[in-house]
């Protein structure tokens, strides 16, 4: 919101403060101040929580028709505000200054509000945009599969389940000639250990093949989203 009538000294872009939220690191909204008068305008920023920003310039003078760059900085904050909703608020004064007007030496009415003077003032929101890190992960992982990859991984499954099926047959097999083997002559005795060792091997390669068949794909782990015045 702008008083003081007239035309705007300023324009400001964006109009409103968004930060990308994270835990326990800082991030940063720039916002781009045009002077669109042929006066020297001076602007001070101010907030209501000035302990959880930085703010950079938060006061100085934009020559005619010239632009200045304020950085704000959200500093890391520790825990999540409730539902992502943020009550910080912005103040942006701007007045016109006589020309060599300096920054450090301006006056300490100058952004006070007085009769005669013109004085405008920009009401700033802050946004804070929670990151979809893990949601982007899950729509690439998705979007990147490759179909004839999961026909594979089916494919071999589908042997892995028929080798221990076969294997589990064999292993029936032999218990029953074990049993059969004590009514029998020592000479058939002979012919069993054969037959055994047989069934054991392709056990071994069965089960060689079933532990070398592909393990389901694993998802990815899940990662874990201002009082007074002047910043």
């Amino acid at each position: 919101m702008a008083t003081g009538g007239g035309d705007k000294l300023l324009t400001i872009d964006p109009d409103e403060l968004r930060f990308q939220f994270e835990l326990g690191k800082p991030s940063h909204c720039d916002l781009k101040v045009s002077n669109t008068t042929d006066k020297n305008i001076a602007f001070k920023v101010k907030t209501t929580s000035p302990k959880k920003y930085f703010v950079r310039p938060n006061t100085g003078i934009i020559p005619p028709w010239d632009t200045c760059i304020i950085r704000v900085t959200l500093q890391a904050q520790l825990e999540y505000p409730p539902d992502m909703q943020c009550r910080d608020k912005f103040l942006l004064q701007s007045t016109p200054v006589p020309p060599n007007s300096d920054t450090d030496a301006l006056p300490a009415n100058t952004f006070s509000k007085e009769a005669g003077k013109v004085l405008e003032e920009y009401k700033l929101k802050v946004v804070y945009v929670a990151r979809t890190d893990k949601g982007n992960s899950d729509n690439n992982i998705k979007q990147n599969s490759d179909p004839s990859s999961n026909q594979a991984i089916q494919a071999a499954r589908a042997a892995r389940d028929a080798a221990v099926k076969e294997a589990t047959q064999l292993q029936q097999e032999l218990d029953m000639l074990k049993k059969k083997n004590q009514k029998q002559s020592p000479g058939f005795s002979i012919r069993l250990a054969i037959t055994a060792g047989l069934i054991g091997i392709m056990v071994g390669l069965l089960l060689k093949l079933v532990l070398s068949s592909p393990p389901s794909p694993i998802p990815p782990p899940t990662p874990p989203p201002t009082a007074s015045v002047d910043g």
